[in-house]
C-alpha cells in the first residue's frame, strides 16, 4: 500500500528534513521548460489557450535549445512568471535591462 509522503516525513529526523528540504530546493532551482510547467500545474494545451497558439507551438518550445528571449518571456509569463536575465561575474551579479517592454507589448 502507497504512503503519504507527509506520514514519510514525520518520521524522519530532524537533519533528514533538512537535507531533504535542501536538496527540493536546489532541483527547484534548474529545471527545464517541461518541468517548470508541469510544477505549475499546467498542460501544454492549457498553456496553449493562455498564450493563443496551438499545443504543438508548445511542444516546439519546449524541446529547443535556442531561442529568442521574446519567446522564452512570453511562455515564462503565460506560466505566472516573468522572466528576468541575470549575468553573474565572480564580482557579483548584473540584471540586464535590455530586455524590457518591445513594441508596446507589456
Amino acid at each position: 500500500m502507497a504512503r503519504k509522503f507527509a506520514e514519510l516525513r514525520a518520521k524522519m529526523s530532524p537533519e533528514s528534513q533538512v537535507r531533504s528540504n535542501d536538496k527540493a530546493h536546489r532541483l527547484m532551482a534548474e529545471m527545464a521548460l517541461n518541468e517548470l510547467r508541469r510544477a505549475r500545474g499546467m498542460s501544454q494545451e492549457e498553456l496553449a489557450i493562455v498564450l493563443h497558439v496551438k499545443q504543438p507551438s508548445i511542444a516546439k518550445v519546449e524541446q529547443r535549445t535556442d531561442m529568442y528571449i521574446s519567446t522564452l518571456r512570453e511562455h515564462i509569463r503565460g506560466l505566472g512568471g516573468e522572466l528576468e536575465i541575470i549575468a553573474r561575474f565572480p564580482e557579483g551579479e548584473v540584471k540586464i535591462s535590455n530586455f524590457g517592454v518591445l513594441s508596446g507589448k507589456a
